[in-house]
């Protein structure tokens, strides 16, 4: 295995050899940047070849992520965009100009002036504009998981040919596979277990995500509004170091229940937006019931994951606004299993622990309703 490219010393010539090769006309890189990570860059060209000015640049991370290594992480970015543009037909995800045999070099469409609609929540709030920015986004979710929905054989392909297993671990399971085991022990330990009928019910939750059925398709492993750049020429969505064809209602986890950077979402408006872009080629999604338990399972096994957190947080100080989320994600995963009539147990769980920490932490007692949806949670 070559060494990881060095990131500190940019490999301008094996970007230009690589785009020579590709587009057939000699290359030439006149400076490089670099980006939000250390191992992505932006490469500027000195001249027309029938390529943009700029390229985009992801070298080999220096180290792995989650069930992946630096290596695996790449190469399932590589067969993922292969998959989407060459198989799939999408125009939904940066290009790919070029790539190592590798995968340790990737050269990716520059989607600059597009921001992450992320930052623009952080900045604006939650507006009209972006409340539409959301909806596009929940769409193009749900669009890509509809023409991926039993083309798994192809992912597994290249990836098999890029030299890369097909674990299903890491794939067939939620993308944070296992870590719901985690927040099970951390709840017992902080004094909050969960009682045997509620446990059934997460284990038929855990059960429906490992065993997808038609809803397997492909998810970038990270659906939050950080991974979608908008702007000019449209939203595309981006980062798929951790793609791979798991339950497609996954996916739509980050309109139901708040992600990392929010204490709280919007939901209704985006999730129908995805199920009819999922509905085109899944029918299944069209049945309320199975929907609504495929939703509702992805959403609790998000809200176990996060209850890891539940001692750690307990070490904070009063008014720190992780405290707010944590209370804000138990209550939000209970109502979307209300809404959807569904694993009633595990739902009484969630709004016991949820009252339970409103006493424990007296800030926490505010009304969720009152905090405006993707108000940011300041770490």
């Amino acid at each position: 295995m070559p060494p990881p490219l060095d990131v500190a010393d940019p490999p301008s010539a094996e970007i230009e050899a690589l785009l020579t090769a590709s587009v057939g006309v000699p290359t030439t890189v006149e400076r490089i940047e670099p980006l939000h990570h250390p191992w992505v860059l932006r490469a500027h060209l000195a001249e027309a070849t029938g390529l943009p000015g700029t390229v985009v640049v992801k070298c080999l991370r220096p180290e792995g992520y989650g069930l992946r290594s630096a290596e695996e992480l790449a190469r399932c970015e590589h067969a993922a965009l292969a998959l989407i543009a060459d198989d799939l037909r999408l125009d939904l995800a940066p290009g790919l100009h070029a790539a190592s045999p590798d995968s340790r070099l990737l050269v990716l469409e520059d989607l600059h002036p597009r921001s992450e609609l992320a930052e623009l929540l952080h900045r604006d709030g939650h507006t009209p504009a972006l409340d539409a920015e959301l909806t596009a986004f929940a769409s193009s979710l749900g669009e890509l998981a509809a023409a991926s929905a039993g083309r798994g054989a192809l992912f597994n392909a290249r990836r098999t040919a890029l030299g890369t297993g097909t674990d299903r671990l890491g794939d067939w399971e939620h993308a944070h596979t296992g870590l719901w085991r985690i927040g099970l022990v951390q709840a017992a330990a902080f004094g909050v277990p969960l009682p045997a009928a509620a446990e059934r019910d997460l284990e038929a939750a855990v059960a429906e995500l490992a065993e997808p059925g038609p809803f397997l398709a492909l998810t970038n492993g990270d659906s939050e509004a950080h991974n979608f750049l908008t702007g000019p020429g449209g939203g595309k969505l981006i980062d798929f170091e951790g793609a791979g064809f798991r339950h497609a209602l996954t996916a739509a986890t980050g309109f139901t229940v708040p992600g990392p950077d929010w204490l709280g979402v919007s939901g209704p408006a985006q999730v129908e937006a995805f199920r009819r872009a999922l509905a085109r080629t899944v029918p299944e999604a069209e049945d309320d019931h199975r929907f609504g338990f495929g939703l509702a399972a992805a959403s609790m096994v998000w809200v176990m994951t996060r209850t890891g957190r539940l001692k750690t947080l307990d070490t904070r100080s009063p008014g720190n606004s992780s405290r707010i989320q944590m209370v804000a994600l138990l209550e939000s995963g209970a109502r979307t299993a209300e809404t959807h009539r569904v694993l009633p147990h595990l739902t009484a769980w969630c709004r016991s622990t949820a009252d339970l920490l409103r006493r424990r932490w007296p800030d926490t007692d505010v009304d969720a309703a009152a905090v405006a949806p993707y108000t940011w949670r300041e770490r």
